[in-house]
This record gives structure tokens, C-alpha cells and sequence, in this order.
């Protein structure tokens, strides 16, 4: 750690560590010691330590609370292989639509990496000091879906409205019942209001979506919500499965 005016520098971050007596009195205190000197780079040094360990143990919690469990590392996605905005892409996993508080909603068919791609701007976010949480749509809807208690309820809606970056994968793999439907739209509502980003993966064009919630009245609601600040990135291209099943039926060809 740094200390451009040592006193005053060390003082506050001594009383940002909990060590509050030492900080506000720090020029008494090291004029009680032998070595103002040593004194003072001893005190540093806890700090340093401190403030390492506290900053390890934080992202180690963020980690754990984002559910992002494993995933592909961005060095392995083939930029070549599927039809996709690159720019959007990359300003994604820089995290420009977070610091905007808009969404961001990734569309493509199944296989073509859209899960990989969120996860790892998921995690750019943890390690940026964000809380985060991935969840597919079909476990959170459900969980809320199953909920009897209104307080119990509401208390998960605050939840997972109240997370810094909420990432939703796969909506529109299932249909949903007019509940479901709502309680997304609530989420959708209450995270809007706040200016909270939010994620989501769809294999849908929007238009398509009532399929997903085919007898709820907030689906067009609930779209105009999600879409009004938010980046939109597509990818097309064959499934990746499928293009290595390709490459290795290729190479067992090969003389």
C-alpha cells in the first residue's frame, strides 16, 4: 500500500479497518514510540495485510453467492466460428451495460454458446466487486412458483431484486403458467425502477415469447421492460456440439 501522506492516509485506513482509536489519535501514538519511522511502516504493513485478506475473503464470498459454479474460460470461444457482434460482445464482458444500468440480453439457438459467454461476464462482475447470481429461469420460477407464504414470497422478491446483477439463463426452453409469468414481471419491474442491470439467455425472438407465457397478459409488458435500456446481442451459427462432432469425424477420416 502506497501512502502519499503517510499519517494521514494510514490514520483513515486504520479506522476503515475497525482500528478506530489508533487512527483518529495516529500522531500521538507515534509520537509515543521509540521509532515514529518503524512505527509507522509497521502499521502499514498491517494494513496492507488487512486489507489484502478482507479484499481475498470478499471475492471469495461473491464467488460462492453468484451459484456460476464451472464454465469455459473466454480463451476458449472461436470468435471465427459463430455470426456475432464482437463489439457488443466485447463491451459485455467490459461491462459497459452494468455501469449504465441497462440489460443485457443474449439470443441464439441452442449449442451456440450463449450460456459460456454470460457466465464469464458474470464473473467479470464478481471480480469487479459486484454482487452477482446465476440461476436458470426454470429454478427461479419455480422456487417462486412453489412459495405459499406471501412474506416468504416477498422476501425472495426483494432478493432477487435487490442482487447488483442478476443473470437469468435459458428463457425459453419451457412455458410458464400465468403466475410465472407475473412474478417474472415483477422481478423485470422492480429491478427497472431501481436501475439494477439484469441478463438473460433466450433462444426466442422476442415476438416468440408467447410461447413461453401463452396465456399471460404481461408478456408484451414484460419484453417493452427488459428491452427499453438494454444491449441486445445475437448469435447464429450451428451448434458447437455439432461442429465438434464435425472437426473429430473429420480427423478420424483422415489417413
Amino acid at each position: 500500500m502506497n501512502f502519499k501522506n503517510p499519517v494521514g492516509d494510514l490514520a483513515q485506513s486504520l479506522i476503515d479497518l475497525g482500528l478506530r482509536a489508533v487512527g483518529r489519535d495516529l500522531d500521538d501514538f507515534l509520537k509515543r514510540t521509540k521509532t515514529r519511522k518503524e512505527a509507522a511502516q509497521i502499521l502499514e504493513e498491517l494494513v496492507r495485510v488487512e486489507h489484502q485478506e478482507r479484499t481475498q475473503k470478499s471475492l471469495e464470498r461473491r464467488q460462492n453467492r453468484s451459484k456460476l459454479g464451472n464454465f469455459k474460460p473466454m480463451t476458449s470461444f472461436d470468435w471465427d466460428w459463430p455470426k456475432l457482434d464482437r463489439d457488443i460482445a466485447e463491451a459485455a464482458l467490459k461491462l459497459r451495460f452494468l455501469d449504465e444500468g441497462a440489460n443485457l440480453i443474449i439470443i441464439g439457438a441452442h449449442g451456440l454458446g450463449k450460456t459460456m459467454l454470460l457466465k464469464n461476464i458474470a464473473h467479470q462482475a464478481v471480480l469487479n466487486g459486484h454482487t452477482v447470481l446465476f440461476v436458470s429461469a426454470a429454478k427461479m420460477l419455480g422456487e417462486l412458483g412453489g412459495i405459499d407464504s406471501p412474506s416468504k414470497l416477498e422476501a425472495r422478491l426483494k432478493y432477487y431484486s435487490g442482487i447488483r446483477f442478476l443473470c437469468v439463463d435459458e428463457v425459453g426452453y419451457l412455458s410458464y403458467d400465468n403466475r410465472a409469468a407475473d412474478l417474472l414481471f415483477e422481478i423485470v419491474t422492480r429491478r427497472y425502477e431501481a436501475g439494477k442491470s439484469m441478463a438473460l439467455t433466450t433462444n426466442l425472438a422476442f415476438k416468440d415469447w408467447i410461447t413461453v407465457f401463452p396465456h399471460a397478459t404481461c408478456t408484451i409488458a414484460l419484453v417493452d421492460r427488459l428491452t427499453h435500456r438494454a444491449d441486445i446481442l445475437k448469435i447464429e451459427g450451428d451448434s458447437w456440439r455439432r461442429k465438434e462432432a464435425l472437426e473429430r469425424q473429420k480427423r478420424e477420416v483422415q489417413p
